[in-house]
């Protein structure tokens, strides 16, 4: 059966996304929600990626990192959310298989990269905390482009496995996703074929890409906390904690639900659950994003008061 093409063994065409309401006043107020913090997504991760590139004084490893990943979630919420907005108001709430296997690796790949982009900005800090004399040495350019070109492999080629995987199924009817994208464990559901092999593969998979990662986060950071707690003064004590804190904040934020849903069986999960999670992974993450790393920066701060034209007010 695994010879033959996905299309040959697959007599679903098209799959339908029923989303979050059958209700259209629920629908409208949720889609006037979601282009809100869809449109601020795109203008604060834009903001920060422009405001990286543009001011000299942000072209540090720490601020590479930062506009990657704000690149990463613009991009990860325009995976899924703009075809969301259009379903929420129009009677059609249908993808094609094809649609739906493409959707699903892109979405996988850019998750996955992010995971490995934030094992990289926790290397980063624990760089520059616990060796600040060695930090220009240690964090260059070579290793930063290294570090985002292996993260972003590791996505493509893992995406592709967890695709093939899934995709490989027989799906024969009926064809409605209780969700409101192409995620894996909602299609699954739809298989009409045993998915135990699949939840194996997704379990070490999610060992793999996430507890790995999580892993080298954690151990940076017990590194970075001993180090901090051996500064003398309370202020280079707080400014070091603070570089960190919103940092650790966005890997909680994304990665936590990540594990719900992509480390347990795939008959634990319920769909109404399963929505939330991913709302917060793909939306939600990439909407506060910004935020955190703005508020709580300084350099952001002034590049952006230099880009409006009040730069000197700012020093």
């Amino acid at each position: 059966m695994h010879s033959q093409g996905w299309r040959n063994h697959s007599s679903v065409t098209e799959f339908i996304l029923l989303g979050f309401s059958r209700n259209p006043r629920t629908n409208w107020i949720l889609f006037f929600f979601f282009l809100f913090l869809y449109l601020f997504t795109v203008m604060g991760n834009g903001l920060i990626v422009t405001l990286i590139r543009i001011d000299a004084r942000l072209h540090t490893p720490m601020y590479f990192f930062l506009s990657i990943l704000s690149l990463l979630d613009l991009s990860y919420a325009t995976t899924t959310v703009p075809q969301m907005l259009a379903h929420l108001v129009s009677k059609k709430k249908t993808i094609t298989y094809t649609g739906c296997v493409i959707q699903m690796y892109i979405f996988l790949t850019l998750g996955i990269t992010e995971t490995w982009i934030f094992a990289a900005m926790a290397y980063d800090r624990y760089v520059a905390i616990c060796y600040p004399l060695h930090y220009g040495v240690k964090m260059s350019q070579t290793l930063c482009i290294i570090l985002v070109v292996s993260s972003a492999l590791c996505g493509l080629i893992c995406a592709l496995v967890y695709t093939v995987f899934a995709m490989n199924l027989p799906y024969c009817g009926p064809n409605e996703i209780n969700h409101f994208f192409c995620e894996i464990p909602a299609v699954l559901k739809l298989a009409c074929a045993d998915t135990s092999l699949n939840d194996q593969v997704d379990f070490i998979l999610g060992f793999i890409l996430l507890l790995i990662p999580l892993s080298l986060i954690l151990a940076s950071y017990v590194r970075i906390f001993i180090a901090i707690l051996r500064i003398h003064s309370t202020q280079g004590r707080m400014k070091a904690f603070s570089t960190c804190a919103s940092h650790i904040t966005v890997v909680t934020m994304f990665c936590i639900p990540c594990m719900i849903m992509y480390m347990r069986p795939g008959s634990e999960a319920s769909p109404e659950d399963d929505k939330k999670l991913a709302l917060f992974y793909n939306v939600i993450s990439a909407f506060l994003n910004p935020i955190i790393y703005s508020l709580r920066n300084k350099d952001v701060k002034r590049a952006f008061l230099k880009l409006i034209g009040k730069g000197e007010d700012a020093q």
